[in-house]
Formats: structure tokens, sequence, C-alpha cells
């Protein structure tokens, strides 16, 4: 089964902390404009739209296999509140088993739980790839839908064993179910936002535009910034965030986000009343009958930062078409660490605080699917030499008969860590001992495991698998029996808990995998309030497009909007700001000068520092960094070229110590289109990785060039111990010259002793 992941929403006390308060002033309605006696008023033609949602969209990122012990799967899919279907039709990618009999062997397709076709296995359909189109009832469509598939199989006339190795079908990932029908307008009512600019019903990758009357000022950046954050959070990691930023128009259809301040809008905006204050407004688009504006308008930048932080933090008691803010006063500070997408790491945590849908941990089948949690972890969380991770497990299942195989395997990242077994009860013989563990939990068990620290990331996955051991597949043709299977059920509690608190946060930087995955070092404060983003003067669309995507990201890493981030376009402030700084544009030339890994892209010239020992044309046309063992570049490489590059650098702030600077740089709007694509697809971000990641459309090469810096603190025998581990000779002479030192210091310490015997006459 498949679900897929809900973005937790503030919680409304949360929102009330804040002491946001908002006076929502509703827009009169204009006047019905009279209809001529005998005339017909012309409603206009609703926009009509198309979705195909693969089954890896939908989160089947590999094949199925429907057995015949197994033989049911489901794909879950939502439809949009802003649309309505009218046409469905499910295209289905399969291959079924060679040794099954035609026609008897079939599939049934359910919609909502109502049978909408069989597709029956016909004799050359056997073994052989088959792709079928089966239309789908529309009517049936609701807010969440269900497409389940049951596979029917035989491979026998008279005597057949279900769990017979020879009864499979093999779903393909490539099968899509595709919807086609019509676009609702959205009434005028901020009471439904986040609608019609993100649903998150929707699985597609969020693309939403933003508007400025032309290059926008630091305050506008900011807001527009925090927007994203937001917008980001909402959309999660796994969806991701576009903002396309426009000047001065808007785009030829759909939704946009307008940032306006009272002497500088957009012509379209030209005859809106100014405003008196900070103001969110949901608007149609001008011209056209379908899609939506929000305005967020202010009287100056304070306004509309103002007006987004509101957005952000407080967006659930928006109501009416237009709402003013009076008051946005944040209470409680945030701390390191505690962005909502992470699993705490200051106390332990219930399993249950880490689910993504009701009843995620609870299985029923003889052959279950597996129970999966997620673990998103501080990518500087220290576990180095640790001698594990406590799990305390807590889970219940039906008794088997007798002492048998059945067993619960837990693994981590696909790594096994243990298996328990699954034993009966003492009275497995009454019916009453069978079915009253399950509820009592006499059948349940506890135990506490040790995870290996070292497999442990960033992302994690814990999984538990039961196994159940059955008589089902024992049938043979002399002793033709039938048997049914127990219908099995285990789940593992709530109240099962993993205890991450008492680590220490330690990482060696540069990093960027680790600001790529998880945004770190930025993402430490979920709100990105030790942040400052360092924007070029008179920004360009691709310039602004590629900080707002990259806010954006962060959001969606930590689930959280950035209300902190500062942003600033004066070198001179942003270096005396104790915050890790995130660059777009060229380096400074202080900072150019000072930093070893630099990349430096000016005037479509690619500067590149790579070792020797190869022709110099070869390496140019190649650019690729390389070093030597010790990471000092040898040679340098110019290299002219028109196409498109781009880069990411890490680095150590040069004004203080714990603090980084990632630099994404690029000279042309080409360059920023590599940016945006890089920071969008989950794929080129794992290939970002060392102190430098060029871009180039080919893909992402990265690698390691300079020094390693540290953040975050150990104690000082584990910081010693650290560091010397990696030079085992050093270790050895300190540990000698250490067992020396005590045999000195023993040795003077007797002598005084024999010294103070001798002196009283002893």
């Amino acid at each position: 089964m498949s679900h897929f992941p809900i973005t937790r929403w503030l919680p409304l006390a949360a929102l009330l902390s804040f002491g946001c308060a908002f006076a929502a002033s509703a827009a009169t309605a204009p006047a019905a404009t009279p209809v001529a006696a005998g005339s017909v008023a012309a409603a206009p033609a609703a926009p009509s739209w198309q979705a195909d949602y693969g089954f890896g969209e939908l989160g089947k990122r590999s094949d199925m296999l429907l057995l015949g012990i197994r033989n049911t799967e489901q794909i879950e899919f939502r439809l949009r509140r802003d649309r309505i279907a009218r046409s469905a039709v499910l295209d289905l990618s399969y291959t079924p088993s060679p040794a099954l009999l035609p026609t008897l062997s079939h599939l049934r397709v359910y919609l909502n739980d109502q049978l909408m076709g069989v597709l029956p296995i016909a004799k050359e359909d056997l073994g052989q790839r088959v792709r079928r189109q089966l239309p789908l009832d529309a009517r049936l469509l609701t807010d969440f839908n269900r497409v389940r598939l049951e596979f029917v199989g035989h491979y026998d006339s008279t005597c057949e064993d279900m769990a017979n190795s020879t009864l499979w079908v093999n779903i393909g990932h490539d099968s899509a179910i595709r919807l086609a029908g019509e676009a609702l307008a959205i009434q005028d009512d901020l009471a439904n936002f986040p609608l019609p600019f993100f649903d998150p019903r929707d699985p597609a990758k969020l693309e939403l535009p933003v508007v400025f009357a032309g290059s926008p000022s630091v305050g506008s950046q900011r807001a527009a910034a925090i927007a994203a954050s937001y917008f980001g959070s909402q959309a999660g990691w796994w969806r991701q965030a576009h903002f396309p930023v426009r000047f001065g128009d808007l785009p030829a259809s759909g939704n946009a986000v307008v940032f306006a301040t009272n002497d500088r809008r957009p012509a379209f905006l030209a005859a809106h009343p100014a405003v008196d204050g900070p103001v969110v407004e949901l608007a149609d688009r001008p011209g056209a009958e379908h899609g939506k504006l929000l305005l967020v308008l202010g009287r100056n930048d304070a306004d509309l930062e103002l007006a987004a932080s509101a957005l952000a933090a407080g967006s659930t008691l928006f109501r009416g078409r237009q709402v003013k803010i009076d008051q946005l006063q944040p209470l409680a500070p945030r701390k390191p660490y505690d962005a909502p997408n992470w699993t705490r790491t200051d106390r332990p945590v219930r399993l249950v605080e880490l689910l993504d849908y009701p009843q995620q941990m609870q299985i029923g089948g003889l052959f279950p699917r597996p129970i999966t949690v997620n673990l998103n972890l501080p990518p500087d969380l220290f576990v180095w030499r640790n001698q594990g991770i406590p799990l305390r497990l807590l889970y219940r299942y039906t008794p088997p008969p007798g002492d048998d195989e059945s067993r619960l395997t837990v693994s981590v990242n696909d790594q096994f860590i243990a298996s328990l077994p699954l034993v009966g009860g003492p009275h497995r013989g009454k019916l009453e001992q069978l079915r009253l563990p399950v509820l009592s939990g006499d059948a349940g068990a506890s135990d506490k495991l040790l995870i290996p620290a070292l497999k442990i990331g960033d992302h994690n996955q814990l999984r538990f698998d039961f196994s159940f051991a059955s008589v089902v597949g024992s049938a043979q043709r002399d002793v033709c029996r039938t048997t049914l299977p127990v219908n099995v059920q285990g789940a593992v509690e709530d109240d099962s808990t993993i205890d991450f608190s008492g680590f220490q946060h330690y990482i060696g930087l540069p990093d960027l995998a680790a600001f790529a995955l998880s945004g770190f070092p930025f993402s430490r404060m979920a709100d990105l309030s030790e942040t400052v983003a360092l924007v070029p003067a008179n920004a360009s669309r691709e310039q602004v497009g590629t900080l707002l995507d990259l806010v954006g990201g962060l959001g969606a890493q930590t689930g959280y909007p950035a209300l902190g981030l500062r942003v600033t376009d004066d070198w001179k402030q942003a270096a005396a700001s104790d915050a890790d700084l995130l660059l777009i544009g060229t380096l400074p030339a202080e900072l150019r000068e000072r930093a070893d890994p630099a990349l430096l892209l000016e005037n479509q010239r690619s500067v590149l520092r790579q070792a020797g020992g190869r022709p110099p044309a070869e390496a140019a046309l190649d650019a690729r960094l390389q070093t030597t063992g010790d990471g000092a570049p040898v040679n340098r490489v110019a290299v002219s070229s028109s196409a498109p590059l781009a880069a990411i650098l890490g680095m150590q702030s040069p004004f203080h110590p714990q603090r980084s600077i990632v630099a994404l740089e690029g000279n042309q709007p080409a360059d920023y289109a590599l940016l945006q694509d890089t920071l969008g697809d989950i794929g080129k971000r794992a290939a970002v990785a060392g102190s430098v990641a060029l871009i180039r459309s080919s893909g992402v090469s990265s690698q390691f060039v300079g020094e390693h810096y540290y953040v975050g603190n150990l104690p000082w025998w584990l910081l010693l111990w650290f560091h010397l581990s990696g030079h085992p000779l050093l270790l050895a002479a300190l540990a000698t010259l250490a067992v020396v030192l005590a045999a000195f210091l023993l040795w003077l310490a007797l002598r005084r002793v024999a010294a103070r015997r001798v002196a009283q006459g002893d």
C-alpha cells in the first residue's frame, strides 16, 4: 500500500502563540450587470485539463509482483478540489507468468471498491509484456481514490497450491492513470488558502510564478523568499516546488503571486487602490475568467515582509477576499535542530510521532507488506564509535500454532539488524488463548535493540518485516486438500521508541551533499534565523528565481517557513553578520582572494584547478576538478565556451570559524536555469558533494578541493581521539609518550616516598 506524505499543519495553539491579529475586510462584490430581456448571458467555458499519474509518481518506484498468496495491490491518488474529472483510463503494463492457464487466469480492476472490469490473460500474453487500457467510471472519483488490482491465477485444473511459485503477474511501474476534465472556479475566499495556488491532493511538482514590477529590492526579495519557503514546506521534499519569476507581466495562463508596493507595482495593477498597510488579497486575473492572483501588497518593503510572514505563519486565520495584517509578534524563538521534518534528537521519540498515515504500523495476511518508518536526521549527528542507537520495540501478532520459523526482521536502510522469533502461547490449543493474546498483549514482546550507528545517514528508513510460517504450499497431487491460510495480523506498538538523545553535533565541512540533501548548515535553525542571503544588486529574473527555488527547497527540507531569513546586497554587512551565508551570483572580490576552492565564472570563462599528468588539451575538454592526494591544486586551466556552466561552492567563512558559505554561481540566464533544474531534481541533488559541484547540461560533477574544517562541539577527550584516529603512527607515538611520562611520574612519586621514609628513620 502506498500513501502520500501528508504535510503537517501548524496547530492553532502555535499560531495563536505568535500573537497574530488579523482584521479581515471582505471586498464588496460588484453589482450584477442587468441582462436585456430575451438575451441569454453565455457562461465562459471552463478550461480543460489533463493529468497522467504514473505509478512511479504515485509512490510505486519499482514493479509490483502479484502472487497466489499475495494477489492484491492498490494505487492511491487524489483529485484537486478545483477540478472535476470527466474521463479516467487505467493504462496498465503487466507481464503474466508463462505457466498460467489462459482465460482461467485474469486480473480484476476496482475503483473505490467498485468493479471496473476484468482483464483476461490470453495464451499469447503468457510471458510477454502486455499493455492494456481500461476505462474507469469518472463519476466515482472523489478527493481520495483507490485503484485495486486483484490477480486470479491458475496453473492446473485439478489440484493447485496457491503458494506455487508459478503463480505471478508483474505489474510495471510505468503504468499510469490518465484523467481529463474541467477546472472549477474557486470562490474568492482566503479561507480556502492555499487553494488554488497549492493543493496537497496534487502529486505533481508545484510550479507557482512570482511577479514583480521590475528588478525587486532586497526587502521584496526577502518577502518573496518567505512566501516561497512556506509553499515549499507545504509541497514537501518529494514533490518539490519551482517559482518562475516575471517582471511586469503575468504568465500566459494559470495562477501567480504578485508582490507590489504603492509606488512600485506592475501595470496590470495600476488601477488598484493604494493600501495603508500590509495586505494579502485574492483577485481574478485581469481579462481572464479563470486563474487567480495572490496579491501581497504594502506601502513599502517592510509591509511586504510583514504580509509574507503573516501568510506563512498565520494563513489558517485568513478569511474573506482581503485581509489586513495588524500585528505579527513571534513569542517563542526556534531552537537548533527542531525542524518539524526532522526526528527529535533531544529525547526518545515514539514511533507514532513519525507516521505518515493512520494504521501505518499494522499489517495482515500470510505475506504482509513491510512496515516502514522514515527517520530524517541532522547530518551533523555525531555517531562515530558509538555502541548503537537504542530502539525499544513493542510488537504484537497472531500467535502461531507452534514454535515454527515465524519471525520479525528489523532492518535499517535495507541493512539487516536483527531477527526476532514469533513464538506461540502456552495454551495454543484453545480458541480463547489464540484470540485473546492479540488483544491482551500476551502474544507481544518487548526488546531493546541497538542499531549500529554507522548505518544511519541523513534520510533513513526503519523497516519491520513480519514473516509467518504456514502449511500452505505443501499440497501434493496424491493427497489433494484445500488449505485456507489463517488471516494472521501483526503490529508494531505506538509506544515503541527510538532514542537519538545524548549524541553530539559535529561534522566536517565543506560537504555539499549535506547542503543538497538536508539544507545543512542553514537548516540547523528551521526558520533560517542564522542565515544571510547575499544577492546581486539589480538582480535579474533568473537570479531571483534561483533564490526563491533555493529557499523554497530549504522550507521543504525543514517543514517550516524561513521567517528569520535575512537578505542583503551589501557584502560588508553580510560579512559582519555572525551567520551562515548563501551567495547568489559571482563571489565578492574579497572572498575570491581568500577562497581556496574557487571556481570563478566570469565573462563565459571557466577557471578550473586541475592536477597534472594529463595532456593540457584533454584536461581542458574534460573540465573536471582533480587534486593531488592532499587536496592541493596543481595546475590552473582556463576554458572559454558559450555553453551554459554553473557551480555550487562550499567553503569556511573567513570571518567566523564556525560559519559556512555556500555560493551558487552563474553568469548568463542558462547558467541559472541549470542551477534551478539541479535544485529541483532529487537525482541531480544526490550527485552534489564535496566542496565544488560543477553543473553542465551533461550532469553534475563534484570534487573536494581544499581543507576540511569542523563545525560543532565535542568533549575534549572525544575530540582528541577522533582527530588522532586518522593518524595511527602519531597515535602510537603519543601513546608511547604517555606511558613513558606516566612511568616517569610514578618513579618520581615512589622516589619521594622512599626519601621521606629514609628521612624518618624507617
